[in-house]
């Protein structure tokens, strides 16, 4: 499944083989959470900013529009026209952002509806039931997400749950691929334990053992500061199988992401690219702009003017301001569009560099560099 091709110190470059495609790694994934990038954004555009891999939320795909009509459509890549690599999250991050809503118990997690407040009970078993019918390529292993900082003793009992819900669900995963159920699914794992060392190296040592393709480290950028996530990070990857891909899940900045790669990190996805940019939030070389600033009004440069993105190929920053100003929805499109090329040709920079061997200098320069506001 997963090919190491490179490594600089702790960075990796690396090709993770799917049916729908090979991913090239480091990758970002965007993030479809309904099956649909907020701000517009098509499957068809989605490749022409160099997206490879799409997330979708198998929580959310559950009560609306429903697994069984994903599947009456042909399977979530027919049902958003997107022909690449889809991973869906489990729906385990709900039980942390949904916390005032659910319940947990060693079969699963009751949840109320964010819409209408139906009662939905998720076991491991359902969850894996549910993203088999919506047919992803990668389908994650249910999971609690807890927030940080938390009580040790809260945080053990949680991850231990964790590590038993993630053999119910291999055993799910396995016996549906037994029986031509998505028998092309990955399942990957997901290491827990807050912030809390000895924990997560316990989880990550349970949880290696049962030799899946993948493993992600979920639960972080949940309230800590970044030093303590990388600080995770480093006590955590050395315990990941070597040839494996590793997936850090919702990070992050510019900057999380240069840090995480350098820590041996293979997959990323998070939220923030397109909400910043749905806010005129921008992401340049050269740090961050709020494109609705007045010193915007008469600016006809591009967002960056290093980018070759579709929109700063033809439109200037004054167009763009103009647009949020009149509260025209094409100033969303646009927005996205640009800050998710950035992210992967972030990522696409990246795989160069490791292959280059000039990580360390890419890192040094850009690191911090990318996460500041534009002076």
């Amino acid at each position: 499944m997963f090919t190491l091709l490179k490594t600089d110190a702790d960075a990796r470059m690396g090709r993770y083989q799917t049916i729908h495609g090979a991913i090239e790694t480091p990758v970002f994934m965007n993030v479809g959470t309904q099956a649909a990038v907020k701000g517009g954004l098509s499957g068809a555009d989605l490749k022409e900013i160099g997206c490879q891999v799409q997330l979708s939320n198998t929580y959310h795909l559950h009560l609306r529009p429903g697994e069984s009509t994903v599947r009456g459509q042909g399977g979530i890549h027919r049902f958003m026209s997107w022909n690449g690599p889809v991973l869906t999250d489990s729906g385990g991050f709900q039980v942390f952002s949904l916390a005032r809503l659910r319940k947990i118990s060693e079969e699963g997690v009751l949840f109320s509806s964010h819409i209408d407040g139906a009662r939905i009970f998720m076991s491991p078993e359902d969850s894996i039931d549910i993203q088999a019918a919506l047919g992803s390529d990668i389908a994650m292993a249910f999971d609690e997400c807890v927030g940080n900082p938390a009580p040790c003793e809260y945080v053990k009992a949680s991850s231990e749950r964790t590590a038993r819900w993630l053999c119910r669900c291999a055993a799910r995963w396995n016996e549906n691929r037994s029986r031509g159920i998505s028998p092309e699914q990955d399942l990957w794992g997901i290491n827990q334990g807050g912030v809390i060392d000895g924990i997560r190296i316990e989880h990550m040592k349970t949880i290696a053992e049962l030799e899946l393709p993948g493993y992600a480290i979920g639960g972080l950028a949940v309230g800590e500061e970044a030093p303590v996530m990388y600080h995770i990070l480093d006590a955590v990857t050395a315990l990941m199988p070597r040839d494996k891909p590793r997936y850090l899940m919702g990070v992050g900045t510019p900057g999380n992401i240069i840090e995480s790669v350098a820590r041996g990190i293979d997959f990323f996805d998070c939220v923030l690219p397109a909400r910043n940019a749905r806010h005129g939030n921008m992401f340049t070389w050269n740090g961050r702009i709020n494109i609705k600033n007045e010193r915007y009004k008469e600016d006809s440069a591009p967002i960056d003017p290093l980018c070759r993105c579709p929109v700063c190929r033809n439109f200037s920053r004054a167009y763009l301001r103009h647009l949020f100003k009149a509260g025209e929805l094409l100033a969303l499109r646009l927005s996205v569009m640009h800050n998710l090329w950035f992210y992967n040709n972030l990522l696409l920079e990246i795989r160069r560099e490791i292959e280059n061997g000039t990580f360390a200098a890419f890192r040094k320069q850009y690191a911090r560099t990318l996460d500041q506001p534009l002076a």
